[in-house]
C-alpha cells in the first residue's frame, strides 16, 4: 500500500514526525504554537495567527492524509485540568 502522507506547505520547521491513526493512515504531525509563530513572524498578530490556524489550516480538510496539529502540554496539566 503506498503511503500517502499530506504535508503542510509553510511548517517546516513546526514538522514533529509521523503519526499512524486508527484507520492506519500515516499522518504528519506539526506543533501548533510552532505554526503559531511561523504565522506571526511572517506579519500576523497571535490573534489572527490562530484564528488562522483554527479556521484555516486546522479547518482545512483535504483527506486521509491531513495533517495533525498537536499542543503540546504536560500530562499532569491534563489530568489536573480533568479533576
Amino acid at each position: 500500500m503506498e503511503r500517502r502522507i499530506l504535508l503542510a506547505t509553510g511548517f517546516e520547521k513546526a514538522f514533529l514526525g509521523i503519526a499512524t491513526d486508527f484507520a492506519g493512515h500515516d499522518r504528519a504531525v506539526y506543533d501548533y504554537d510552532k505554526c503559531v509563530e511561523i504565522l506571526m513572524k511572517q506579519g500576523m498578530d497571535a490573534d489572527i495567527a490562530m484564528n488562522h490556524m483554527d479556521y484555516e489550516v486546522i479547518g482545512g480538510w483535504v483527506g486521509e492524509g491531513t495533517p495533525i496539529f498537536m499542543q503540546r502540554m504536560r500530562y499532569r496539566s491534563l489530568i489536573a485540568s480533568t479533576e
